[in-house]
């Protein structure tokens, strides 16, 4: 059976979407992502949320779990600039699997080891999507698909749920007849970006016609491809190496990891950024379900939502890169095991 237009239109943007992630290495770096961080001081940008396009998420958001692990430069180079490898926390998936998380618990008693806890404890964001009605900032290139994306820290995402709290709210902010703007208001306090002033409109408004052809045109981001895959075996050996590394002052070896991580931007000879079929990006056209109520989202964030105890998240957007396994001639990967029994021996020596 011959595709309709729309599904053709679909397909051709889940393939473009696709060799845009291949060239920027992952989740993030093209300009779908709004940089709200570079609005100026005092001023105002109105947003409006939507619904994600897996329909098998409860909510509108996604949770992101990351760990930064810092590297005091890259081995075989001479420049001595500290590079930065961001690598996903397996919380993410299941609660309490983290082995990083685990190890550095105990840390936190002690308090010679607790700003080593601090550096490499996990920093949490949240995914949305929507439009920006009104941006402060003008941007250099606008993406054609006036649907972005948003990463949100916890300080605002505690902002966008409390309308959520409200009893006398009776639809859904991202509903497309009865949702609200939300206007991100940025200030400075102790020399920080704040955006505690941040809130919804009081009034609720239908989306445009324009917004509406553009979810009919490109339909609707599914938030979780743009998550970091869930590292196997292999992958989570490379993480605990490098938290070794890193915990031990020594040089990023893109040798051994480049495969599998990388510091954003880096290029690596012989490496490829392709992704698999499972890295493309399904836009999705659809209509939000007439049963999903600020009540019910609330029931459902209430049940399921967790500490919010991280630290604030990070504003630029990479992720881990990957590819075909190890060759043979390749260090062989010590087991977590291994890895966290080194660091423990380490910590003993310097007391």
């Amino acid at each position: 059976m011959a595709l309709t237009l729309k599904e053709i239109q679909a397909k051709l943007l889940a393939q473009q979407a696709n060799k845009d992630r291949a060239k920027t290495g992952g989740f993030g770096g093209d300009n779908a992502v709004y940089p709200f961080w570079n609005n100026p001081e005092g001023s105002s940008a109105t947003m409006r949320f939507l619904p994600d396009g897996d329909e098998t998420n409860d909510f509108f958001w996604l949770e992101r779990l990351i760990i930064k692990l810092p590297f005091p430069g890259v081995k075989g180079q001479n420049d001595g600039r500290l590079v930065e490898v961001q690598v996903p926390c397996t919380d993410m998936w299941k609660a309490n699997s983290c082995p990083i998380t685990a190890e550095i618990r105990p840390w936190w008693k002690d308090k010679s080891l607790e700003d080593l806890a601090r550096k490499y404890y996990k920093k949490k964001s949240y995914l949305f999507q929507g439009f920006v009605t009104s941006n402060p900032n003008k941007e250099d290139q606008e993406p054609e698909n006036p649907i972005r994306r948003f990463i949100i820290n916890p300080s605002v995402f505690d902002v966008i749920k409390s309308i959520l709290m409200d009893q006398d709210l009776e639809n859904s902010p991202t509903d497309y007849d009865h949702g609200r703007d939300f206007y991100l208001l940025k200030t400075t306090k102790g020399g920080y970006a704040n955006y505690a002033s941040s809130k919804w409109a009081m009034k609720e408004r239908p989306l445009s016609d324009q917004e509406r052809a553009a979810i009919a045109t490109h339909g609707l981001w599914n938030l979780n491809s743009f998550l970091p895959k869930k590292p196997d075996d292999a992958h989570l050996n490379a993480i605990m190496e490098m938290f070794k590394a890193s915990v031990d002052e020594e040089l990023y070896d893109p040798d051994r990891w480049g495969q599998f991580y990388r510091p954003n931007g880096m290029k690596i000879d012989n490496v490829s950024n392709g992704g698999s079929n499972d890295d493309v990006v399904q836009p999705t056209v659809r209509a939000p379900s007439p049963a999903v109520t600020a009540a019910s989202i609330l029931n459902r964030a209430t049940a399921k939502a967790p500490a919010t105890d991280d630290v604030s998240p990070p504003w630029e957007d990479s992720a881990p890169v990957t590819t075909s396994s190890a060759s043979d001639d390749k260090p062989k990967m010590q087991t977590p095991d291994d890895i966290i029994a080194a660091i423990r021996r380490r910590q003993q020596q310097q007391k």
